[in-house]
């Protein structure tokens, strides 16, 4: 029975059953056929069915070292006082001589008359032989015809994924190919008429409204890793007959289709329309986030198969989910292989989730052991946030209708990373700084396995951070209008009981990040008090945001009258990036995060960023490598080149308590 859902989300487990259901009777529900491939090529494939032993590893009596070939009974009666002497032979004549005795090399045939090998090393060469002092057992250092396998023994039972070691297996048990599962072909078709190929952005640049496509990349790279064969289709713009004709001609010579984009229900969103004209609809709106406007349907291809197609939503989080979600289980299924099921391990959340009720929710998380806890850190959740799909270690999948998780609660976590690496990942909360980009780059290339993560909640963020064991470090550059000093009186108020060294990472410039040109003529603090002047803020706690208000109160400037002052970004590279939009007319932020976005600054202070370190971490084998670094000269020369920074306090000792 057809069944067509336009845009009505329901369960993930529900929208499976339905898809299911209707590639059941269409055959689509099972294994691929089989081809027959040389073994060179076979690497990861699936073996269709069992593989039998052709021939006996060895398939002779074999030395297993350098020696000499004797019959075990001839070495009987030999000790330390009375050694036994054995004489060499003529090959194939044991009768030439008593107790006969023959050189013999690792790998090569045992003489049809010997049981057993002494190693040269347990002999002592004499005229017309060898003498030996102890006895040998029948069989001693000889590898038996079998003893590795036997002719029509099992070597790899059916639906076994191809490691390098099994080929050795198969070759040395007679076969030169094996029958394994054919890929899967899947077509991946992205459709937009404002996305570019990356080729064309890096040529000219995208300009306003265009889109770089690159969703497809990822998907074919799944596809890839999940042992299907991908075919990225050239960008099809917004018409319906296009679309159409380019899912019909991609029908006819792949097993999959995956439509990229336009699955939703706005005016050129015309997945739903294809699959329908073309087929079945069978899903529209999947109640799972990020990615719930999932299509899933068949298409009938001109010879007459049914072929499988999903709509794919076009927000790249919501892609790569969809992918995890939907394309992987239907390829291991037609590989004769479960569901893909990573490693897990339980974590603490460091702070609220606040989830759809409908909806089962997968958020992305930053994952690290800090103590004897493992903490799993949210990452920004937009659909549209790449970079949270490049620094997620792990996936926590909240019910439907549990609204959400506290912080402090155990989740468990799907891991994209394996636990050793989660072990050996350094965590950082706190204020954001271009610097611990550069430190991840610099630990990555030691090549000792460590990681950076760093999180940006704000220096007074970090500071809760550490004081309830959620990270090793943090950074922060808070003023304190009492005293001008940075950082120690914070660490008192927030840090009572814990002892924590302070390290300097930089001293930076800070100052108005405005558009080139300096339009508005900003060139003091009082300046962003013009009515005509629109800011973008940092977030609440975050040192920039500290330094702000200090300096407004120091000028009697009321923040209420500010346009913009509640405005709030995370990060001095968001600041700039709203002035280079046009959103704002100014931000306050470092010189780099202007220079990175090519705009104008206007230096106001300079500061100092330190690093917060609990001195259990501080002493630690972890945090080693990193603490090195603000001394090596290699690193100290790369901050130094990026503008406004100040590396001459790097590594100094604040404070040590």
């Amino acid at each position: 029975m057809q069944r067509k859902i336009y845009l009505e989300d329901i369960p993930l487990d529900e929208a499976w059953a339905v898809f299911r259901q209707a590639l059941t009777p269409a055959g689509l529900w099972q294994p691929l056929p089989s081809e027959t491939i040389p073994l060179a090529e076979a690497p990861g494939r699936v073996t269709a069915s069992p593989v039998w032993a052709r021939l006996s590893a060895p398939h002779y009596h074999a030395s297993a070292m350098d020696g000499y070939a004797v019959r075990a009974q001839d070495t009987v009666g030999a000790t330390e006082t009375r050694p036994i002497q054995l004489n060499l032979i003529p090959p194939d004549q044991p009768d030439a001589a008593p107790r006969p005795v023959l050189p013999i090399n690792t790998g090569q045939p045992l003489p049809t008359w010997a049981n057993a090998v002494i190693m040269i090393e347990h002999t002592q060469p004499v005229p017309g032989g060898i003498e030996i002092r102890a006895a040998v057992p029948p069989w001693h250092h000889v590898r038996a015809m079998g003893e590795d396998m036997v002719a029509t023994e099992l070597v790899l039972p059916a639906n076994h994924r191809l490691r390098p070691v099994d080929l050795g297996a198969l070759a040395g048990s007679g076969h030169a190919s094996v029958a394994v599962y054919r890929q899967p072909r899947v077509a991946i078709l992205p459709t937009g008429s404002e996305l570019v190929t990356v080729e064309q952005a890096a040529a000219a640049g995208p300009r306003p409204g265009q889109i770089i496509e690159y969703n497809s990349l990822v998907l074919a790279a799944q596809v890839a890793q999940w042992g299907g064969r991908p075919t990225r289709w050239p960008i099809t713009p917004d018409k319906l007959d296009a679309i159409q004709a380019a899912v019909a001609t991609a029908a006819r010579e792949h097993d999959l289709l995956l439509i990229n984009a336009g699955s939703s229900a706005g005016s050129e969103d015309y997945t739903a329309h294809v699959v329908q004209n073309l087929g079945q609809l069978l899903v529209h709106g999947v109640a799972a986030r990020p990615g719930h406007p999932v299509i899933l349907g068949l298409i009938h291809a001109g010879d007459g198969r049914a072929v499988p197609v999903i709509g794919v939503p076009g927000y790249p989080v919501s892609a790569a989910l969809t992918g995890e979600l939907f394309v992987e289980p239907l390829l291991a299924h037609w590989q004769g292989q479960p569901p893909y099921q990573p490693p897990t391990l339980t974590a603490t959340l460091t702070r609220k989730l606040v989830s759809p009720t409908g909806d089962d929710d997968f958020v992305r998380v930053a994952v690290g052991q800090v103590g004897d806890k493992v903490m799993a850190t949210p990452i920004s959740r937009g659909a549209g946030v790449i970079t949270s799909l490049v620094r997620a270690d792990g996936l926590v999948r909240i019910p439907r209708f549990s609204e959400g998780a506290d912080a402090g609660q155990q989740v468990t976590v799907h891991l994209y990373r394996s636990p050793a690496e989660i072990a050996r990942t350094i965590v950082a909360i706190g204020s954001h700084d271009l610097t611990l980009d550069l430190l991840a780059q610099f630990l990555a290339a030691k090549g000792e396995g460590l990681r950076l993560s760093s999180a940006n909640v704000g220096s007074l963020g970090g500071l809760i951070a550490l004081r309830r064991g959620e990270a090793h470090l943090a950074g922060s550059h808070l003023l304190d209008p009492d005293s001008g000093e940075y950082n120690l009186s914070y660490v008192r108020r927030y840090l009572p009981e814990t002892p924590v060294v302070l390290v300097t990472l930089v001293g930076r410039e800070q100052g108005w990040m405005v558009r080139p040109g300096n339009p508005l003529g900003l060139a003091g603090w009082g300046d962003v008090a013009n009515p005509d002047v629109r800011l973008v803020n940092r977030q609440r706690g975050a040192g920039t945001r500290v330094l702000l208000d200090y300096e407004l109160g120091r000028r009697g400037i009321d923040p209420a009258g500010i346009a913009g002052y509640e405005r709030e970004e995370y990060t001095h590279l968001a600041v700039a990036a709203a002035v280079a939009s046009g959103t704002a007319d100014a931000g306050l932020g470092i010189r780099a995060a202007a220079r990175a976005l090519q705009l104008d600054f206007v230096p106001l202070t300079h500061e100092r960023y330190d690093l917060v370190i609990p001195q259990a971490y501080y002493h630690s084998e972890l945090l080693r490598p990193l603490l090195a670094l603000l001394y090596d000269a290699q690193f100290r020369a790369a901050v130094a080149t990026m503008p406004g920074y100040d590396v001459g306090p790097m590594g100094n000792v604040i404070r040590e308590a």
